[in-house]
C-alpha cells in the first residue's frame, strides 16, 4: 500500500482527498493534519502547527499559509519524503501546473 500524508487548512485538502479515496487503487490516506487555527500573517515558529511524528511514502501539502508550507518542504527533504505542493515553489518540493 502506498501511503499518503496530506496536510491542510481548513479542509482545504478535502476535494482531493475524496477522489484520491474514491478512485485510486492502491492508495491510502494515512494520516490527515488539518490545521483549523487562525493564524498570524507571519509564523515564526511553524513546527508549533507542524507534527514531524509521520512516515509516507508521499506528502501532499494544501496549506494557505507560505510559512507553513515552506517549513512543510524542507522537513519533507529532511526526511527525505517527496513533496507535492501544487501551485508553490519550495525548494525540495514538486510543483504541478494547478
Amino acid at each position: 500500500m502506498f501511503r499518503i500524508v496530506v496536510f491542510e487548512e481548513h479542509g482545504s485538502g478535502e476535494k482531493k482527498i475524496q477522489g484520491i479515496t474514491g478512485h485510486g487503487r492502491g492508495l491510502e490516506i494515512s494520516r490527515r493534519f488539518n490545521i483549523e487555527a487562525q493564524l498570524p500573517k507571519f509564523v515564526d515558529e511553524p513546527e508549533q502547527y507542524i507534527e514531524d511524528d509521520f512516515e509516507a511514502d508521499l506528502v501532499l501539502d494544501f496549506l494557505k499559509h507560505p510559512d507553513l508550507s515552506a517549513h512543510l518542504a524542507r522537513l519533507c527533504v529532511e526526511k527525505n519524503i517527496p513533496v507535492i505542493a501544487s501551485g508553490k515553489k519550495h525548494e525540495g518540493a514538486m510543483t504541478p501546473f494547478t
